[in-house]
């Protein structure tokens, strides 16, 4: 990969930073679930959410940038959809940490589908997306992020 298209090690770290925080979150919100249900876990996850955000953009909106500000296009009316993903994700995965998959079951089943709905994203260019061609690569690494989750499982109903 040329120099000017490989990502800077900023992204690499991000990328890294949300998956402890996503596997946290899930835990955390686990925890609400079980000592209620999983409704009141994804309502009290948002909302929680909703103050933070409010607060973050209340402190972001007191610096003004200097220069103009560019246009932007107009949002797609899919990118809306964001929230009913999330709040959905958040019931799932507190019904499926406090099943016998526990979190690193819940986590690896998760990442596995979340890689083969990327491929499928990719692959034929879902929500704006460049289509991209997959190619063996892509399969081996689903299949071994698969065994590894199927370890993970199968390893944690022994303990």
């Amino acid at each position: 990969m040329p120099a000017a298209q490989r990502p800077a090690l900023l992204y690499f770290i991000a990328a890294f930073a949300s998956g402890c925080v996503l596997a946290m979150m899930t835990h955390l919100n686990a925890v609400m679930s079980f000592y209620s249900n999983a409704m009141f876990a994804s309502w009290t996850a948002h909302a929680t959410g909703t103050v933070v955000s409010i607060a973050l953009l209340g402190l972001l909106g007191l610096r003004k940038r200097a220069g103009a500000v560019e246009a932007k296009p107009s949002i797609p009316w899919w990118a809306y959809l964001g929230g009913v993903f999330g709040a959905a994700t958040v019931v799932c995965a507190a019904l499926a940490v406090n099943s016998p998959l526990a979190l690193s079951g819940a986590i690896a089943i998760g990442l596995a589908s979340q890689v083969l709905f990327s491929l499928a994203a990719d692959y034929w260019g879902f929500f704006g997306l460049p289509a991209r061609r997959l190619d063996r690569r892509d399969l081996v690494v689903v299949a071994l992020i698969l065994a590894g989750g199927l370890l993970v499982i199968m390893a944690g109903a022994t303990a």
